[in-house]
C-alpha cells in the first residue's frame, strides 16, 4: 500500500530532476518571458546576459530564495510533530481518552468526531488521525463498526484542520507564505468547516443504532509516566502550539521561530521532570529519544514536492497553468473548488503549494477580479478550505484518510460507497 513514507524518495528525485531539467536549459526558458522572478533580476542587472547569468541566477538566487521558503515550513512541521511526539510518549493524549465511558454507537460518533474536529486544529490532522484511530481500538470490537466511526474521524480531522493556521500543512503554508492571517482563518473557514463535520455525522446518526462491543481489556505495556505527569506534559503541548500565533502577531518573526521556542521550553520541563529518575525511564522519554520517532521521511516528503513546485514557480510554468485556469474557469471560487476536488486523488500540499506559485498576493485595496488575492482574500480562504476538505472524499485523498486506510484496512470501495 502507497504510504506518504513509501513515496518520499520519489518525491525527492523528482524535486531535484525539476531543478535539474531548468538549469540544463536555462537560458532558453528564462528566454520565453513566463518568470516573473527573472524579470525582476533583470531589472536590477541589466547589463548581464548569457548562460552563466541564468545559471547564477538559478544556483544564487532562485534556489536561496525557495530553499528559505521551504525551510520555514520544514521547521515549522518538524517542531510541531516533535511536541506531538513528546506529549504522546508521556501518554498525555491518554488524559483525554481515558475520559470517554459511554458504549451508545450515536454518541460515541458525535463525542469522537467533535473531539477531533478540535484536536486536529491544534495538532494535525494526521496526528490525531492516528491518536484517535489508537483509541477506536480500545473502544469498539467489530470492524466494521470501526470502520465508519474511522472514516468519520478521517473527515472530521481535515475539516478541522482546515480552519486553523496550524492544523493542516497547507494552512501552515498558506499562513507562512502571507496569504491569510491567523485570525481572519478561524473566523473566516470556521463555520464552514464546522458544517463539513456536522452534516455526515448527523447523516450517519441515522444509520448508527445501539451499542457497541468494546474488546476486553489486554494487559498494557509498562507505565513510565505518573497521572500528574501525563496533565503537565498535554497542557506544556498545547500551550506551546497556542503560543506560536500570539508569539508571531507580538514579534513578527516566522511561525517557526515560536514553534522552535516552545519546543525548547518543552525540552527543558522534560529535562527537569525526569532529571532524578532511573535511567531506563529516562531511555524511554527524554527528547532525544522522542525526537527518532518523529516522521522525518514524512517531512522529506515535503521537501521533494516543495522543491519541484518551486522549480515550475522559477521557470514559469505556474503562471502559464494560472492563465489558462484563468481563461478556462475565469472564476476564483470555481478554481478553488477544482483544487478542492483534485485534492481527492492529488495530494493537497504540491496543489496548495502549485497555486500560491501561480497567483502572487495582490496589494491591499486592489479592485475587480484580482481583489479576491489579497491577503485574507476569498480565494486564499476558500484554498484552505477546499483543498483542507476536498481530500475526505476518497480513502486516498489525505495523509489522514490514508493513515487510517493503513491502521484499520478500509476497503477503497466500501469508503466510495458508504461515505463518499
Amino acid at each position: 500500500m502507497l504510504t506518504i513514507t513509501s513515496i518520499s524518495h520519489a518525491a525527492l528525485i523528482i524535486g531535484s530532476l525539476c531543478w535539474v531539467a531548468y538549469i540544463m536549459d536555462a537560458e532558453y526558458i528564462l528566454s520565453l518571458g513566463y518568470s516573473h522572478s527573472w524579470k525582476e533580476f533583470q531589472s536590477l542587472f541589466p547589463l548581464l546576459h548569457g548562460v552563466e547569468v541564468a545559471r547564477h541566477f538559478i544556483v544564487e538566487y532562485e534556489i536561496i530564495r525557495h530553499i528559505g521558503e521551504i525551510g520555514e515550513i520544514l521547521f515549522f512541521l518538524l517542531s510541531a510533530m516533535a511536541i506531538v511526539e513528546v506529549v504522546d510518549q508521556h501518554q498525555g493524549f491518554k488524559v483525554i481518552t481515558d475520559k470517554i465511558n459511554t458504549t451508545n454507537k450515536i454518541k460515541l460518533l458525535w463525542l469522537i468526531s467533535i473531539l477531533t474536529f478540535f484536536m486536529s486544529s491544534l495538532l494535525d490532522n494526521l496526528t490525531t488521525t492516528i491518536v484517535m484511530a489508537a483509541l477506536l481500538r480500545k473502544l469498539i470490537e467489530d470492524k466494521r463498526t470501526r470502520w465508519f466511526f474511522a472514516s468519520m474521524i478521517v473527515l472530521a480531522a481535515n475539516a478541522g484542520g482546515a480552519w486553523s493556521p496550524i492544523g493542516d500543512v497547507t494552512t501552515i503554508m498558506l499562513w507562512i507564505g502571507g496569504q491569510i492571517t491567523a485570525v481572519n482563518i478561524i473566523s473566516g473557514v470556521f463555520l464552514p468547516s464546522l458544517v463539513c463535520m456536522l452534516v455526515p455525522v448527523t447523516l450517519l446518526s441515522f444509520i448508527m443504532k445501539g451499542n457497541v462491543i468494546r474488546p476486553i481489556a489486554k494487559p498494557g505495556d509498562k507505565v513510565f509516566t505518573k497521572h500528574s505527569e501525563r496533565y503537565i506534559m498535554l497542557a506544556a503541548g498545547v500551550s506551546g502550539l497556542l503560543f506560536v500565533p500570539v508569539f508571531k502577531v507580538v514579534t513578527h518573526l516566522p511561525p517557526y521561530m515560536g514553534m522552535l521556542l516552545s519546543l525548547g521550553l518543552i525540552w527543558v520541563l522534560s529535562e527537569i521532570m525526569h532529571k532524578n529518575k532511573p535511567e531506563e525511564i529516562k531511555s524511554k522519554l527524554k527528547i532525544t529519544a522522542i525526537l527518532r520517532k518523529v516522521d522525518t521521511p514524512t517531512v522529506l516528503f515535503f521537501l521533494g514536492i516543495l522543491s519541484a513546485v518551486a522549480a515550475l514557480q522559477s521557470a514559469g510554468q505556474l503562471f502559464l497553468l494560472s492563465q489558462f485556469l484563468d481563461k478556462t474557469l475565469g472564476n476564483v471560487n470555481l478554481i478553488a473548488l477544482s483544487i478542492g476536488f483534485l485534492s481527492s486523488v492529488v495530494d493537497n500540499v504540491p496543489l496548495v503549494a502549485g497555486a500560491i506559485g501561480m497567483y502572487p498576493i495582490a496589494e491591499a485595496g486592489t479592485t475587480g477580479y484580482m481583489a479576491s488575492f489579497v491577503q485574507d482574500g476569498v480565494f486564499w480562504e476558500f484554498l484552505a478550505y477546499s483543498a483542507g476538505t476536498g481530500g475526505s472524499m476518497l480513502i486516498i485523498g489525505s495523509a489522514a484518510g490514508v493513515a487510517a486506510m493503513g491502521l484499520e484496512k478500509i476497503d477503497f470501495i466500501w469508503y466510495l460507497k458508504h461515505i463518499s
